[in-house]
């Protein structure tokens, strides 16, 4: 029980950490965030924040990195009868709010917010971070779905890509949709999409 205690605390010491280097990054812009002032921001020290993290590009990469993490953990404790693109679908929502209120994936972003996003995801030493971060990401859900449907090789890499992908089309559209998008419609949509075998959109 006190290591599960223990292993909770540095979770919400990590959480902290990296939402603390999202804000600061997004109301300063990277270069005008130091390591300490994310330590501070969080309430810890300068050595707990290295026990962490090695920058503060991984510190801020971290955010979506554990989001993936725990998407592929939830489909893992899918139920087992439960179809392959179901459990997929509900292990996204179990993190976004697909169709429930009060996760904050369902609100439209402020625009201001939005426009610090777009500042920080456009920073090249955090496009490195980040994606060797998903890499790594993209691996593990692989693994999950490997582990679901008994299989190897190319289709659990292959469902890794597409969920990927649909990941990363819905996250280019939410930080320029006009007027602004919520996350989870977005992802909804793309996910209706894809299992619908992508059907040519009708010509208006």
């Amino acid at each position: 029980m006190a290591d599960g205690l223990r292993e909770r605390k540095k979770q919400e010491t990590r959480i902290a950490l990296s939402w603390a280097a999202v804000r600061l990054t997004v109301e300063r812009g990277l270069a005008n965030v130091k390591i300490e002032d994310i330590a501070a921001e969080a309430g810890v020290s300068l050595r707990t924040f290295r026990n962490y993290f090695s920058s503060k590009a991984e510190a801020i990469a971290a955010r979506e990195v554990d989001r993936s993490l725990r998407i592929a953990a939830e489909l893992r404790a899918r139920p087992a009868d439960e179809p392959l693109w179901t459990a997929i679908r509900a292990s996204i929502g179990s993190e976004f709010a697909l169709g429930e209120k009060g996760h904050g994936g369902e609100q439209p972003p402020d625009e201001r917010w939005l426009a610090g996003i777009r500042l920080m995801v456009s920073e090249p030493s955090l496009q490195g971070e980040m994606a060797r971060s998903y890499a790594a990401a993209g691996a593990e859900f692989a693994d999950a779905v490997a582990e679901r449907t008994g299989t190897h090789g190319l289709y659990p890499r292959l469902v890794a890509e597409v969920v990927g992908s649909i990941r990363a089309a819905t996250t280019a559209e939410w930080l320029r949709a006009d007027p602004p998008r919520s996350m989870a419609d977005l992802l909804s949509e793309a996910l209706d999409l894809v299992s619908a075998g992508l059907p040519e959109p009708e010509q208006h």
